[in-house]
């Protein structure tokens, strides 16, 4: 039995197959391709070719993408989004969309409505739903949107306001019409988890484009049986229809599936994380196995939003990271790359452009390329520009650390290569075998996860009974993503009382994780 990983780095595509005992059995490298799937079916073919194993005994098959990061970033491929908003007219003054980018706005095509509904702050009614009012409104919107996000007021603490509109919705306009509820996707903050729930809408055409084509591209290799997971953020998977219900949870996958793979092929469970790829490194931390999350609101495609995110800081230093001196001597490492170019940029594989990898070569830490193309390069020279990786390392490294102690550090990434064998801050660092392709081994040997958040007023309601509910509706969330109920098992307990509350109010957050079907 085997299982195979993908996992789309800005640089290169990995793909790795593991044995039924996790252990790697072979791994490939290709280009990522500017519309991402191209390189995704090269690395796969590549992968059966040089493996030759029987396709027969694939029996899952899992993808970590950045498509809908892109698709954020770039503006592209997004669907039209019809904003409901339950709040009419508490909420008026702060319309949706609300400091958003011109462009984005323009994108989804900025439709919303303020609607009756909505809760206060104590969970007692602001507004009843008038279903009339909806209906007018999905009859005014036919054609015009593709995927619809209702925002309720304090649906954190109650939400059946929104799903009793999801349900009005379908019923209009048929039950595969995506809807997205932000009870199930964003925190407390009205606004931030707003933006968060219409991000998720607008991404409705990119995960089915990027779900279908994985399917495709499998079945054009002859796996017809295994069973298809996507990469979320938290490090954990989710089945194809999970990630059609919230496609913004695949959004910086890729960092958390190094940290994962890290985890496991360094047999450490809490440890600092730096994956260094060809354009960018990123740095994470692993709290019991699992990667640290972000607790403050993230901003993705400059809009802020409060959903779960990892906390991870990127800088733009990667093995194809460009050199750079001044005309007063000063010199600079990246931001920008060479990328997936640097077979045939970089000074060590007969190109003229002078990059990281270059200088790893020249100071013996790197053995790559032909080193005689980088003997003109001055030692001294070489060792100042690896003086300045390590100051972008080390800055980036303080930023994550939570006390003044030196660290312990996980190396990987095939961009690794680059880093100094010492760093300030840092007490001892680890390089693991087959860390070049941790990011698709950590796709491969994750679980599935369910998460619950939700305020509960301890004043109503007993502890250990919110706790019990808490827990039971994660574990459900698992199950949808494609969790063996068996397996599931409680991972996480996170209380956060709410200080403006009189009543004992606390955001109450549970994950469980289960093994796959």
């Amino acid at each position: 039995m085997y299982r195979i990983g993908i996992d789309v780095g800005g640089t290169n595509t990995d793909a790795i197959i593991l044995d039924e005992l996790h252990q790697l059995v072979h791994s490939v490298k290709s280009p990522t391709s500017l519309d991402i799937q191209t390189g995704i079916e090269a690395s796969l073919r590549k992968l059966l070719q040089e493996s030759s194993i029987d396709k027969t005994q694939i029996t899952h098959a899992m993808l970590g993408t950045t498509q809908c990061t892109n698709a954020i970033v770039e503006r592209k491929k997004l669907a039209t989004v019809g904003v409901i908003r339950l709040g009419y007219p508490a909420t008026a003054s702060v319309p949706p969309y609300t400091a958003w980018p011109d462009d984005m706005v323009e994108k989804l095509s900025g439709n919303y409505a303020l609607v009756h509904g909505g809760y206060e702050y104590d969970g007692q009614v602001l507004g009843e739903v008038d279903e009339d009012e909806i209906r007018e409104l999905l009859a005014a919107w036919r054609g015009k949107v593709e995927s619809i996000a209702v925002i309720g007021v304090f649906s954190s603490i109650k939400n059946d306001q929104e799903l009793s509109v999801r349900d009005l919705i379908h019923e209009v306009y048929g039950e595969d019409y995506p809807v997205s509820c932000s009870s199930l996707i964003g925190s407390v903050g009205l606004i931030e988890r707003e933006n968060a729930t219409i991000l998720n809408a607008a991404l409705c055409k990119v995960i089915e484009t990027t779900t279908q084509g994985f399917v495709n591209a499998l079945e054009e290799e002859g796996i017809t049986d295994a069973a298809v997971y996507l990469c979320q953020n938290d490090g954990t998977l989710m089945s194809i229809d999970y990630a059609k219900q919230f496609p913004i949870l695949t959004i910086a996958c890729g960092p958390t599936n190094s940290i994962r793979g890290a985890s496991y092929l360094a047999k450490i469970k809490d440890t600092m994380v730096l994956d260094v790829g060809g354009t960018t490194s990123d740095i994470g931390v692993l709290q019991d196995g699992f990667p640290r999350e972000s607790s403050v609101a993230v901003e993705v495609g400059d809009i802020r939003t409060n959903f779960r995110m990892p906390d991870i800081i990127s800088v733009g230093l990667g093995g194809g990271s460009i050199v750079r001196v001044d005309e007063s001597g000063k010199i600079s490492v990246g931001p920008d790359s060479v990328g997936y170019r640097i077979g045939e940029e970089a000074f060590v594989f007969g190109g003229s452009t002078l990059t990281t990898t270059d200088i790893a070569v020249r100071l013996g830490l790197a053995d790559v390329g032909d080193k005689r193309l980088v003997s003109h390069i001055e030692e001294a020279f070489a060792k100042a520009v690896q003086a300045e990786i390590s100051a972008i390392v080390e800055q980036a490294i303080d930023k994550m650390k939570t006390s003044s102690e030196d660290v312990q550090l996980v190396l990987v990434g095939g961009g690794s290569i680059i880093i100094p064998d010492s760093i300030r801050g840092v007490a001892s660092m680890m390089k693991v075998e087959n860390g070049s392709v941790a990011n698709a081994i950590g796709a491969s040997i994750a679980q599935i996860s369910g998460q619950y958040e939700q305020i509960y007023i301890y004043a109503r309601e007993p502890r250990e009974a919110c706790l019990k509910d808490a827990e039971a509706k994660a574990v459900k969330q698992a199950k949808l993503a494609g969790a063996d109920s068996d397996t599931i098992e409680l991972v996480e307990v996170e209380e956060t009382p709410l200080a403006y509350h009189p009543e004992n109010a606390t955001r109450l957050r549970v994950k469980v994780v289960g093994k796959m079907k």
